[in-house]
């Protein structure tokens, strides 16, 4: 018998493929989870030997030799009350089901739940964006909390998953050479970058409804801003954690309270990267240039608590381009004073926190060489040692092992709507141009990060 089952809807999808089972394959690699029952459920007229062909071909894909046996699959249409009271009888011990659906599929299948109800115990696991917008986001909620209490509920964000962005607490609260600095009185500006290579790529059924500001800056970065910013909590528990983030969206807002002049949008025009041709994304296959979505976005926001007022935190995240920057930067502020006769100070001091790659890089002024009285850069760099598991295999790890600090609490999911819905509501009425930038450049000139 298992002890717990994991019920993936949505598992003949791109996500599940390619993310999902990945990811469980790292933990199954790990030793954790050799009691589990994962059954399958979509659509798609699969049965148990196609399903069990796709998870070992995505263990595989990760690199992981090890296989889960017992593997099931049901078709089903996660909106149809019947069909679900059907899969949930497949369980076996504890039942976690995890929503691998677009949100609006997602809110149709929790109605649907209301009606079937759930077993005692279950958990629910949530892709991001959670909802469409402040509202919606609120209104998912209240319906989850007809089905499970909210610490049953994980609102995944795998980039909390991922050991670049876990380091960024290991660096801040385990040094206190760094720490003490990491406020107003010595920070200049906080940039939090997110760039990528990666153009569409066959997925405008989803992104041409959201772009970038929804799919990266309000599902994600503002996730890692919470932990760059947040006061040291007590402990690593759930609790206080999310407590932590919470005060600090609380706080978080447009920076002077003006969208149209703290924000940026743009698309990528026709170009080429890494010496493949793009086409520009208004020509991509499934989008629809009306809708005059962004594929990269910038936001300069505040954060008005007493260690973080007056910085300016500033966040970016792009398609297609060229030389992506993927990192934590906090640029400190300039020496009060120079000694005369020092020379050739042309930088601050940089601590930068790879979030794409492992890497931690301190940028510092030193005498240079030749003329003693003459300054240059230094970069002090050191890598971050590799996780075990892939970012899903962390999520899901928490989510089986009944750990969800890494999940997005509910008001916290509301509060990331409510700092970007004035930027999205600037750009409907058109206050904020819609830029372009030939494909494998860094984006139009001229902006603020």
């Amino acid at each position: 018998m298992a002890a717990r089952t994991l019920l993936i809807l949505g598992a003949a999808g791109d996500l599940t493929a390619r993310l999902l089972l990945p990811g469980l394959g790292t933990l199954v690699a790990s030793g954790a989870v050799d009691d589990l029952l994962l059954i399958g459920s979509d659509r798609d007229d699969w049965d148990d030997a196609r399903w069990s062909a796709q998870v070992e071909k995505s263990f595989a894909d990760a690199g992981v030799a090890g296989r889960l046996d017992g593997a099931r699959y049901q078709r089903a249409d996660a909106t149809n009350p019947e069909d679900l009271r059907q899969l949930l009888e497949l369980r076996d011990g504890r039942l976690a089901i995890y929503f691998a659906l677009p949100p609006a599929v997602t809110w149709k299948a929790c109605l649907a739940l209301k009606e079937v109800g759930v077993p005692d115990g279950t958990r629910l696991v949530m892709e991001k964006p959670f909802g469409s917008d402040m509202k919606s986001a609120a209104e998912l909620n209240a319906l989850l909390m007809e089905l499970v209490p909210e610490d049953q509920v994980y609102r995944v964000d795998h980039f909390l998953g991922m050991t670049t962005v876990l380091n960024v607490l290991g660096v801040r609260f385990a040094n206190r050479m760094l720490e003490p600095v990491l406020n107003a009185r010595h920070v200049a500006s906080v940039e939090i970058v997110f760039d990528e290579t990666l153009a569409l790529e066959g997925r405008a059924g989803y992104y041409d409804g959201a772009g970038a500001l929804i799919d990266m800056l309000q599902s994600h970065l503002l996730q890692v801003l919470a932990f760059v910013a947040m006061d040291p909590p007590a402990t690593l528990g759930v609790r206080d954690v999310r407590d932590a983030k919470g005060l600090i969206l609380r706080a978080t807002h447009v920076w002077d309270d003006d969208p149209a002049r703290s924000s940026r949008r743009a698309r990528y025009a026709a170009g080429t990267i890494e010496g493949r041709s793009l086409p520009a994304y208004a020509d991509e296959d499934g989008v629809d240039p009306g809708r005059h979505t962004e594929t990269l976005a910038a936001i300069e926001l505040a954060v008005d608590t007493w260690r973080w007022a007056g910085v300016p935190f500033r966040l970016r995240s792009g398609k297609a381009i060229g030389a992506p920057r993927q990192q934590v930067s906090i640029t400190f502020k300039d020496p009060p004073r120079l000694p005369a006769g020092l020379k050739g100070y042309d930088q601050p001091d940089r601590l930068r926190l790879g979030l794409g790659h492992r890497q931690l890089a301190l940028d510092l002024n030193i005498n240079g060489e030749g003329d003693p009285f003459g300054l240059e850069p230094l970069t002090l760099e050191a890598d971050y040692a590799h996780g075990d598991l892939l970012e899903y295999g962390q999520v899901l790890a928490g989510v089986l092992q009944a750990s969800p600090p890494l999940s997005v609490r509910g008001d916290t999911a509301v509060e990331a709507w409510r700092i970007v819905e004035p930027v999205l509501d600037a750009w409907h009425a058109n206050e904020v141009p819609l830029e372009e930038y030939p494909a494998g450049s860094d984006g139009p000139d001229g902006w603020f990060v």
